[in-house]
């Protein structure tokens, strides 16, 4: 399995390296877009590595909103960014390398704001 995206997942189209100056003015990171319906997803600075899955602009969004609630969750308990993950991939039954937000599809985004949400009342131990 290729990690770098050559087609894209939403209409087939070719998907291409390019700068996130293309989508973000102030951006220079590399990125990876279709060239047909400009889904994208940035790599990690200064590598050719993705950051999770290519995303529409509706994941993208829906992606934002999983992170600031999930942010201000763990942030709220005291934790560390790490202590944060570990407990996200607990909950989710998943393996700590793919509790990522940047590759959660809508669902996955979705049980992570109800989670947070379950458990936002909760004494911190």
């Amino acid at each position: 399995m290729n990690k770098y995206p050559q087609i894209c997942r939403y209409c087939g189209g070719k998907v291409r390296k390019g700068r996130s100056r293309e989508i973000y003015e102030k951006g220079d990171q590399p990125i990876y877009i279709c060239t047909n319906c400009n889904a994208y997803v940035l790599c990690h600075r200064d590598t050719s590595l993705p950051m999770g899955k290519l995303a529409n602009a509706v994941l993208r969004l829906k992606r934002r909103e999983t992170h600031e609630i999930f942010d201000a969750f763990w942030k709220a308990r005291g934790w560390s960014r790490d202590q944060a993950y570990r407990w996200l991939a607990d909950q989710m039954n998943l393996p700590e390398s793919a509790a990522h937000i940047a590759c959660f599809e809508m669902d996955e985004c979705e049980a992570v704001i109800t989670l947070c949400r379950k458990n936002e009342r909760e004494e911190v131990a």
